[in-house]
């Protein structure tokens, strides 16, 4: 990856992404070395969840640093990754999970717009239960201003995959 090449080449703590959110009041900047280490963190997670070269992943998380380590993750793998808009009801979720057919999903608890919290969990759940077919696993991005639920087996949350990965 890019990544790697850029650490290897002595930019490592130069500046690699900013997240600004104005919704949220967030700003936070990731060096090239931080953003590697969370992309192979997320690679590993997703190899443990049996994610191999070839499989998909599906993404629906908002504008969030966690959406642009998940599509490097997948890159790292070899994974093909389908980014599906957060904006997208249940229907049209569960129609884009039989298109791609992923080995897993990668979601957040929630979207936050200036006027409201949209909670994505209920949404990608009932997106599974309409959808024919039904990935694996499910990953979870907790943000605070929404928690969401978990299924035992099938859910994982986001802190303790990336945790599990060191």
């Amino acid at each position: 990856l890019a990544l790697d090449h850029h650490v290897e080449s002595g930019r490592g703590e130069q500046t690699a992404l900013i997240y600004d959110s104005p919704v949220t009041a967030t700003v936070e900047h990731y060096s090239h070395r931080q953003l590697r280490d969370r992309v192979a963190l997320a690679a590993g997670g997703l190899a443990r969840l049996g994610v191999r070269k070839g499989d998909r992943v599906l993404i629906y998380l908002p504008m969030v640093p966690e959406a642009a380590v998940a599509m490097l993750a997948c890159a790292r793998l070899g994974a093909i990754h389908s980014v599906v808009f957060g904006g997208f009801a249940a229907h049209e979720l569960a129609l884009r999970i039989d298109d791609a057919e992923p080995v897993v999903i990668l979601t957040a608890s929630c979207g936050i717009e200036p006027d409201r919290t949209i909670p994505y969990k209920p949404l990608v759940d009932d997106a599974i239960a309409q959808a024919a077919h039904k990935p694996a696993h499910c990953v979870v991005l907790q943000r605070p201003q929404c928690h969401a639920v978990l299924q035992a087996g099938r859910d994982h949350d986001w802190a303790d995959w990336l945790s599990a990965s060191t």
